[in-house]
């Protein structure tokens, strides 16, 4: 199994997961020349893909999604409050398969076990990848840790994780303040200490790799993610990668 994005952050995300000859990818915020482009950064073509799973209906999740998978024949997995809430861009698409956010289900040879996270929007999931013997999780786009999310990712092998914000710089940056409650609220996004305190929550033996993901360009510095996250895994901080807006990160391989 590996993995590798082609951007995080609120200008546009997306991350592919292949095992074998399966790809999927995880969410598309950018345009179809873009996702091209970004795709092939990291050796791939849209034509490579098998399907695209959205985690929710917010623009920079989904704002490529429909044009891709329209364009590329591509089936779309969400859950039924997404696919309502985005009804308008959905219509057209070629083929659209429903999630149930506590039962699993296979795309080729990948296992997938979505899981609800707290976020604002209509019925957001996360995701664990397994090809039967390593996992991968993702947790993005949620405002506060729960046990089932804990429990969820616990023994994962690698782990892409959100560290949004810095409570400080959040509070002293430049977002207004009704910004500033939606993004620290408790259906916001994770601030660095809370990421940090789901590793505590999990049985984390197993880690691999650990990427610090969807952090915020003015309320954060990936230094202050590093640390955060190192502090509980007993690490140097360099260890955590750190994907980026305009980069994400590459492949990344779990063993």
């Amino acid at each position: 199994m590996r993995f590798a994005s082609i951007g995080s952050g609120s200008s546009g995300n997306g991350l592919v997961v292949e095992v074998g000859r399966t790809r999927v990818l995880v969410d598309c915020g950018f345009s179809l020349s873009e996702t091209r482009a970004r795709l092939t950064r990291i050796g791939l073509a849209p034509e490579d893909l098998d399907a695209v799973l959205v985690t929710h209906e917010h623009s920079d999740h989904v704002g490529g999604v429909a044009r891709l998978a329209i364009k590329h024949d591509l089936p779309v997995w969400c859950t039924h409050g997404t696919l309502v809430n985005w009804r308008m861009q959905t219509d057209n698409l070629p083929w659209t398969e429903v999630i149930d956010s506590h039962r699993s289900f296979s795309i080729g040879a990948l296992e997938i076990l979505p899981f609800p996270v707290p976020h604002d929007a209509r019925e957001p999931v996360q995701f664990v990848f397994s090809d039967g013997q390593r996992k991968l999780g993702v947790l993005t786009d949620t405002g506060h840790i729960t046990s089932h999310i804990a429990a969820s990712l616990s023994g994962v092998n690698a782990l892409v994780l959100e560290c949004n914000h810095d409570a400080d710089m959040l509070e002293s940056g430049p977002y207004p303040p009704s910004l500033r409650r939606r993004v620290g609220g408790q259906y916001g996004h994770l601030e660095n200490r809370q990421a940090a305190s789901l590793l505590g929550q999990m049985d984390v033996s197993g880690l691999r790799h650990v990427v610090a993901a969807h952090l915020s360009q003015k309320n954060n510095k990936p230094s202050l993610a590093r640390a955060a996250l190192a502090s509980v895994l007993n690490c140097e901080p360099e260890w955590i990668n750190v994907a980026c807006q305009e980069q994400g990160f590459d492949w990344r391989c779990i063993e």
